[in-house]
């Protein structure tokens, strides 16, 4: 092992630096035709991002929050409605449903994947709310609010379980925005149709952030809402520009949302090597999981279905110990982070919902434990080797110490979350 390797939790300097011309030439043009707000770069990029997620539309808005909110109020989101998804995720996802009128209502995660469990939606669709006998669309019994949308979260680059929750969807009548936010070019395996859907494509429309960290980020804020229905795209077009359909003629109240034409450009030149960067993560992961399969018992790895294609925003594995071990990586330079330390039903943000601690276990249980560690295309071999190294001599001092792990359930144990090799596979 070499001694005090600096290893950041994200590297955002080597690809700008190794895209410095190409990206001085996107700010050069834009100030010699002072096309600095929509305009042919804005236009270029959205052709093109609507081309790479397999969609007719693509929406550029000034940020995730904006395209997942203005996603919801272009499909129709009444103000007072329910709105379902989870409580791990960023707080982005809730505040968006909030600022576009509607209600947050949360279901629990899956244990593994960290996603949206559909067998938790189908219980609060069955069991917590009632079916209204006018539209068919469910009541929650616990507000009395009528049910209108479903975000499911593709959390750390992995899509949700889309089949069941778009067969529940259709079943109760409620629309699907999916918060991608996390996930640009990430796949889906869908059952029923027999073929890989991009993530962005499956709902009504797709959210995604292009804030600076993500797999395809911009140099400041930026976002985008892609989708095949071109009365939504139409909506959100005037959303995002105060309403207007031509310039000075208002059809109804909008918000000063735009993409910015620099960030556009930005973006175009960077998504030539989205899926390059994508390849690149999903060997990280892979050289993670051969040097951590083997490994302490106490640290869980991430969980792949073999219907999913992850694109690794984040490589996140879980330990009962997550405090002490990031403090220990902390102490050889190695960063590390939480995403996300406190579920949103929890946070005092939305006390006002009314939850309390134990409502949502798993997603609680997730909050005290995980912990994100480097992951970006350029990071190499040998200090992936010196993180998971640190690992396992973490764990074999603590194996030592008098405060051993404890299981995560009394009934169930560690090794039935680590990854199965046939589930785990590259495809």
């Amino acid at each position: 092992m070499t001694p005090n390797i600096q290893i950041p939790l994200l590297d955002l300097v080597t690809p700008h630096l190794e895209l410095e011309e190409e990206l001085i030439a996107v700010f050069r043009d834009a100030l010699r035709t002072a096309g600095f707000i929509g305009g042919p770069m804005v236009e270029a990029f959205e052709q093109d991002f609507a081309q790479f997620c397999d969609v007719e539309y693509c929406i550029g808005v000034a940020s995730g929050t904006d395209a997942v909110r203005f996603a919801l109020m272009a499909a129709g989101l009444r103000r007072g409605e329910g709105v379902i998804t989870v409580p791990n995720t960023f707080i982005a996802t809730a505040e968006a449903i909030s600022q576009a009128g509607g209600l947050p209502e949360f279901v629990d995660i899956d244990e593994r994947t960290y996603n949206m469990d559909p067998a938790k939606l189908r219980e609060y669709l069955e069991i917590r709310c009632r079916k209204d006998r006018r539209n068919g669309k469910p009541v929650s019994r616990r507000t009395g609010r009528t049910i209108a949308a479903i975000v499911p979260v593709h959390l750390y680059g992995q899509p949700a379980d889309m089949d069941p929750i778009m067969e529940l969807a259709k079943t109760y009548n409620l629309v699907v925005v999916e918060d991608a936010c996390q996930a640009h070019g990430a796949e889906y395996f869908s059952q029923k149709e027999k073929r890989w859907a991009k993530a962005g494509s499956m709902g009504v429309a797709g959210a995604f952030s292009f804030y600076p960290g993500k797999n395809l980020g911009a140099c400041g804020e930026a976002g985008a809402v892609t989708t095949n229905d071109p009365s939504l795209a139409q909506k959100i077009r005037k959303l995002r520009d105060h309403g207007q359909g031509e310039k000075y003629y208002h059809d109804m109240e909008g918000y000063n949302g735009r993409l910015d034409a620099i960030q556009a450009g930005i973006l175009k030149t960077k998504l030539r090597f989205l899926l390059e960067w994508n390849t690149e993560r999903r060997k990280r992961a892979s050289t993670y999981q051969e040097l951590l399969r083997d490994g302490p018992d106490q640290v869980i790895l991430p969980f792949e279905p073999s219907s999913t294609n992850a694109v690794y925003h984040l490589y996140v594995i879980r330990s009962e110990e997550r405090d002490q071990l990031r403090t220990y990586l902390s102490t050889f330079n190695i960063g590390t982070g939480i995403h996300y330390p406190v579920p949103l039903h929890l946070q005092k943000a939305y006390g006002w919902l009314g939850h309390r601690e134990g409502d949502f276990p798993v997603s609680e249980r997730a909050a005290g434990q995980i912990l994100s560690l480097p992951m970006y295309p350029q990071i190499k071999a040998n200090q992936q080797r010196e993180i998971a190294e640190r690992i396992m001599l973490f764990a074999s001092e603590r194996r030592r110490a008098p405060s051993a792990f404890r299981p995560l359930h009394a009934n169930r144990p560690l090794d039935s979350f680590r990854t199965p090799p046939s589930e785990f596979q590259w495809k």
